[in-house]
C-alpha cells in the first residue's frame, strides 16, 4: 500500500497566529501592513485585514431584490507575510525564548519586542 494518503489532512505549522500584526512582502500588496483576522493552517494561509480585497457579484435572491457588489478580504499564503513591529516600523523574523517564570514566548529578531 505504498503511496496512499492518509485520511486526516495535514496540517502545517504557520508562524503566524491570529490577531498578529503583519507586513505583506510579496505580490500585488506588497508593502501593507494589517492585522491577521483568520489563519487557515490546512492550506497555509491566513486573512489580514484590508489586503488582498476581492470583489464578488451576487445575484438577486428573490423577485425585486436588486443585485451587490460585495468585497471580501481573500486569503495569501503565509510565506509572503512577515511579522511587523509598530514601535519600531520593522519587519522582522520570529524566534522563541523562556522567561524567567519558564514561559516560552515568541520574539521579534531585529528589535526584541515580546509579541505573546
Amino acid at each position: 500500500m505504498a503511496g496512499r494518503k492518509s485520511s486526516t489532512p495535514t496540517r502545517h505549522k504557520m508562524h503566524v497566529k491570529t490577531g498578529d500584526t503583519v507586513q505583506v512582502i510579496s505580490g500585488r500588496d506588497k508593502g501593507k501592513v494589517g492585522e491577521v483576522i483568520k489563519t487557515l493552517p490546512k492550506s497555509s494561509k491566513v486573512v489580514v485585514k484590508d489586503v488582498n480585497i476581492r470583489t464578488k457579484h451576487v445575484k438577486p435572491q428573490q423577485e425585486g431584490e436588486s443585485g451587490q457588489i460585495q468585497t471580501f478580504e481573500a486569503p495569501i499564503h503565509s510565506s509572503n507575510v512577515m511579522h511587523y513591529s509598530e514601535k519600531e516600523k520593522v519587519a522582522s523574523r520570529i524566534g522563541y525564548q523562556l522567561t524567567e517564570d519558564g514561559r516560552k514566548v515568541r520574539v521579534l529578531k531585529k528589535t526584541g519586542e515580546v509579541i505573546d
